[in-house]
């Protein structure tokens, strides 16, 4: 596992870390939209994390698809936004547009995949995936 601090102009976070599992899986898919539904879910555990570790799992399935999660853990999904939670403006944040994870949703479906969220069962923070095929 890596780790880095978490930090950027918009987001500085000086009490959360980012840790990931470096992995060589090669998809072939457009690598900016993909690198934007990454770019969203970061931002996404970023915002609603005051300190701890988020995580990025990434990893291959049955050779026939790739999985990536981010885990946080932050304040997790109000019950009542997680049923709308991938529609435009859904967002109990006063930051941000709410397209974010409608957007992600778009690009996701476009490829082929599945986006999803939940919160973790341990009751801290939530986590967001998505599956691409290969």
């Amino acid at each position: 596992m890596n780790d880095i601090t978490v930090g950027t102009d918009s987001l500085k976070k000086e009490n959360v870390r980012l840790s990931y599992n470096p992995q060589d899986i090669i998809i072939h898919e457009d690598k900016g939209r993909i690198s934007q539904v990454i770019s969203n879910l970061l931002t996404n555990a970023i915002k609603f994390t005051k300190q701890g570790t988020i995580f990025v799992n990434v990893e291959k399935k049955n050779n026939n698809s790739v999985i990536v999660c981010v885990k946080d853990p932050g304040q997790g999904i109000d019950s009542s936004l997680l049923p709308r939670l991938f529609t435009k403006f859904a967002s109990k944040s006063y930051k941000g547009t709410g397209l974010g994870l409608f957007i992600s949703k778009g690009i996701i479906e476009a490829h082929g995949g599945k986006i999803w969220a939940e919160n973790n069962i341990d009751g801290k923070g939530a986590t967001f995936g998505f599956s691409l095929p290969l």
